[in-house]
């Protein structure tokens, strides 16, 4: 397909698109006058997802996986409050899911369970029409019908307290649940308008746990006795600490490749030894975990230059087979609202992605780095991301004038550098609260708020009376920067897993990738200038094909851009790239390696040093309570905590960090709003108008005189934010609905009551024979399609 458009009026340069061609690079220019190409908006952004994908014919029949999760759930009620990740693994696999997701985070229709699902009518209300699969049965072999439907709706509707969900998000809006015009049928009618209809009855459980209070409160804690997919529950041993899924021979669609699938709950700490162990064959894993699985991988620095590695260990099941064999270090998945580095499917940070020039020789291969050889490690970007919270209830955070300084003063580049570089991972800051790089409508909004400047900063800060007393140091101007190329001591360091400021050609990337970047960037340049030119001849008509054209080139400047990141910041796999072009970690002045971990920036100046001067009002310093977590998980993220607080620095605003345990971290200190600053994650969704809501909604006093915030933790929000997320969830136009929620997380940022930093790496250690698993990024698993490689 092509599409005709007259970015800045340009003429068509037959030779630009020729070059691209020739470099082979997938995302065309913009069509000029004459000039064609393909629309591959619809491809995943790189790091999208990374789970070593192989058709069906290819992956052996039988076999068992035993996947590491953080503690058995403790139920398998998706919609309670103590639902977590394991208890979304099981009902993924055991139960329908009506809608899918793919890696844009798209939800598609699943035709194992649905034939069809349109809305039908729009006035006087919106209707919607669920044709069932006609093979869709309970394990029972009760057909799934409407009454299963009814029952969900009546359950998480909001007008019976004696069902103890956690949300009823949508189901609120449904007038009535009844059966279409067949038994196979079910026909919705919503009292309001819905836009994002199909998040629900995803998953469905059967009506003999929905249909009453007890059932759905403890029916379903431990046991599903009625299920529809490939898997059913078998049983969960307590004392083994493991809840097993076996086969489905009633299910109708294409049947599960594995037998088995054992989800054990294995501490974090503890994962290495059970995969060296041969107990573990997909887990989550921590950096450290990551790098020495790397490290095992490798062939010995004695091996002569291209020989193979040493045959892979075969701990567990299978042979090593093909993989994808990426190397990395961990940021691995949390929970919502949890803090990053805390229990219970808690958020890891990475550690320094292992270079090649990082792990001494091995004298001798050890049984563990045997039984590590038989794994690999794969990385994906995350459905989540990690933000700096700024709590609005508090003074000085309640002037906003105070949070905007805050947050103008955070460079986001160099966190998200410090976080993605080393796993050569697209490393741009996420511009969004509401979606995440790659899905459809993502954009950049930060220009609301600002990007980082301290003159402007200290600025507000003296708008809003902080100003440094008179006769002390100033702080650095606005345009220099913090210099994290030295050391405290003076020794020039080279940041492991950062790309040197010399040129890419002089640090080692081939002329030919040097070319390939260089042209993808030319091309978000003007896809960029398309869209602009797009966007003003449609006037804000969501319904033309102009407005068409700027949202699919605004996805190919972002794919564009991700892409070309994808080559600049992993031009060796697996390693990092020194300035003279070798592989390796950074290096202080006396030629010792030195970590990322050991590189965080300097603390708050000293003002008699003749460094920033903290700033002051009515002879009080401007003092901000950063609250982190304190577990040995942390370590990443009080280490992305120090830059932040040295980047306040500069502006003369002072930290004072309170570790706090990770128990109570998020229930104790964030829901109940004891911090000035945090650092906490939120997952991203397909619906964020619908999930975003609470999260950035205005707190509202309660009649007890308390505030109710919902999960609005940062206590900042505005009618207008509100009545945006009301729109957007109301706006059944996918176009205009996307439109409305742009607008909201313009405000969102505008607000400063929280600032994205980077989009989570996911990173998961697999068997090498595993396929269809790993990092699924936003994708729902196939669990019948995962399994092991034939040999």
């Amino acid at each position: 397909m092509t599409h005709p458009v007259r970015p800045g009026g340009a003429a068509c340069r037959r030779r630009r698109c020729a070059a691209l061609l020739v470099a082979g690079v997938l995302l065309p220019l913009p069509v000029l006058t004459g000039c064609g190409g393909g629309d591959d908006a619809e491809e995943a952004a790189p790091g999208a997802q990374d789970i070593a994908a192989a058709a069906r014919d290819r992956v052996r029949q039988g076999g068992t996986l035993r996947w590491a999760v953080d503690a058995v759930p403790g139920t398998l009620n998706a919609f309670q409050p103590r639902a977590d990740a394991a208890t979304r693994r099981v009902t993924e696999a055991v139960l329908p899911r009506l809608f899918t997701l793919d890696q844009r985070g798209r939800p598609q229709r699943n035709p194992d369970y649905l034939a069809a699902a349109d809305v039908t009518d729009r006035e006087p209300r919106q209707t919607v029409v669920y044709k069932i699969n006609p093979k869709a049965r309970w394990s029972d072999g009760r057909a799934v019908g409407p009454e299963d439907f009814a029952a969900q709706w009546n359950a998480l509707r909001g007008k019976d307290n004696a069902y103890w969900s956690a949300r009823n998000a949508g189901y609120d809006r449904i007038e009535k649940v009844e059966q279409g015009g067949s038994a196979r049928e079910v026909k919705v009618t919503f009292a309001k308008p819905y836009a994002d209809w199909k998040s629900l009855f995803t998953p469905l459980y059967p009506k003999s746990v929905m249909g009453d209070a007890r059932s759905f409160n403890d029916g379903a804690r431990e046991q599903l006795k009625e299920t529809a997919g490939p898997f059913a529950v078998q049983g969960r041993d307590e004392q083994a600490g493991t809840l097993t899924l076996t086969r489905d021979p009633k299910w109708w669609g294409a049947p599960a490749k594995l037998d088995k699938v054992v989800l054990t709950a294995v501490p974090r700490e503890k994962r290495a030894a059970a995969l060296a162990a041969g107990t573990l064959d997909l887990a989550e894993v921590d950096p450290d975990d990551a790098r020495r699985i790397t490290a095992a991988g490798r062939p010995a620095p004695s091996a002569p230059a291209g020989s193979a590695s040493g045959k892979a260990g075969s701990p567990g099941t299978g042979s090593s087979g093909a993989g994808s064999p990426s190397a990395g270090a961990p940021d691995a998945a949390s929970q919502a609202g949890r803090a990053e580095g805390a229990e219970s499917d808690a958020e890891r940070s990475p550690a320094p992605a292992p270079g090649g020039d990082d792990v001494p020789p091995r004298r001798a291969s050890t049984a563990e780095q045997q039984a590590l050889r038989g794994y690999t490690v794969r990385k994906a970007l995350e459905p989540a991301y990690t933000q700096l919270a700024l709590n609005g209830s508090t003074n000085p955070l309640n002037d906003e004038r105070v949070r905007r300084a805050v947050a103008r003063a955070i460079d986001r580049q160099k966190l998200a550098d410090s976080v993605l570089k080393p796993l050569g991972l697209p490393n741009r800051p996420l511009g969004s609260h509401l979606l995440m790089a790659g899905q459809p409508g993502y954009a950049d909004h930060s220009g609301a708020l600002g990007g980082p400047d301290t003159g402007a900063a200290r600025a507000m800060l003296a708008d809003a009376g902080w100003r440094a007393p008179a006769g002390t140091a100033q702080p650095q101007q606005s345009d220099k920067k913090v210099d994290a190329g030295h050391d405290d001591k003076g020794g020039d360091v080279v940041r492991a897993g950062t790309v040197p400021t010399t040129p890419l050609s002089s640090a080692g990337v081939r002329a030919a990738d040097l070319q390939r970047s260089t042209l993808l960037r030319q091309s978000a340049v003007f896809y960029k200038t398309a869209a602009a030119d797009r966007r003003t001849t449609a006037e804000g008509n969501t319904a033309t094909a102009a407005y068409a054209d700027y949202r699919r080139y605004e996805m190919l400047a972002a794919n564009a851009l991700s892409a070309a990141e994808m080559i600049e910041v992993a031009p060796a796999p697996g390693g990092v790239r020194t300035p003279d072009g070798r592989d390796g970690p950074g290096r202080a002045a006396d030629g010792k390696p030195v970590g990322a971990d050991v590189l965080a920036l300097a603390g708050p100046a000293d003002p008699a040093a003749g460094g920033p001067a903290a700033v002051k009002k009515d002879g009080k310093p401007l003092a901000l309570r950063f609250v982190l977590p304190d577990g040995p998980g942390s370590e990443r993220l009080r280490t992305v905590a120090d830059r932040i607080s040295a980047m306040l620095a500069r502006i003369g605003v002072q930290t004072v960090v309170r570790k706090v345990p990770d128990k109570s971290y998020f229930e104790d200190h964030i829901a109940a709003g004891d911090f000035d600053l945090a650092l906490y994650t939120w997952p991203g969704s397909a619906y964020p108008a619908t999930d975003g809501r609470p999260i950035y909604a205005k707190p509202q006093p309660a009649a007890d005189g308390s505030l109710t915030v919902e999960q609005n933790y940062t206590r900042v929000g505005t009618d207008h934010i509100d009545q945006l997320f009301d729109q957007a969830a109301a706006e059944l136009d996918e176009d205009a609905s996307r439109e409305l929620v742009e607008r909201a997380d313009a405000r969102i940022w505008a607000a400063a009551g929280s600032v994205p930093l980077y989009q989570r790496p996911e990173v998961v250690a697999a068997k090498k024979n595993l396929v269809n698993a790993g990092a699924f990024g936003f994708s729902t698993p196939r669990y019948q399609d995962i399994g092991f490689k034939k040999s």
